[in-house]
């Protein structure tokens, strides 16, 4: 393993949830690297989507919390630059060998990147409402 593999590992911390020998391969990946990845990049994510509504969403802070839970998946889901850039900010802190594993299955496991990702920012919308008045 090179330094660059050694120091994401070390960097991004243990495995988060439960990986076993019935566990599938892409839900060991899944708790091995997406999990870590998400959590480290929480802050990035955040700030990327308050970015986003600034930029596209400016009455985002005027809907019910329904609707505005609604935004999050549409623009994870639908707004394919956005969701190319959150990707990005994932795939960048793979290892050379979870790369390999993941251009195997990168469909199932964009699916499931994606939809951690909404249901994260789904949890913290309430962080969405500090900027009311900035």
């Amino acid at each position: 393993m090179n330094e660059r593999d050694t120091f994401l590992k070390e960097f991004r911390g243990q495995t988060i949830g439960s990986v076993t020998a019935q566990s599938s391969s892409d839900e060991s990946f899944q708790n091995e690297v997406l999990r870590p990845i998400l959590k480290l990049q929480n802050d990035l994510f955040v700030a990327s989507f308050i970015n986003y509504i600034g930029k596209y969403k400016a009455d985002f802070y005027t809907h019910t919390v329904e609707k505005k839970m609604s935004i999050i998946e549409n623009a994870i889901q639908k707004d394919i630059k956005f969701r190319n850039a959150l990707k990005g900010m994932i795939i960048g802190l793979f290892t050379s060998d979870e790369y390999a594993v993941y251009i195997q299955n990168s469909s199932s496991l964009n699916k499931r990147m994606m939809g951690m990702l909404i249901e994260r920012l789904k949890s913290q919308v309430q962080l969405f409402e500090i900027n009311v008045n900035s």
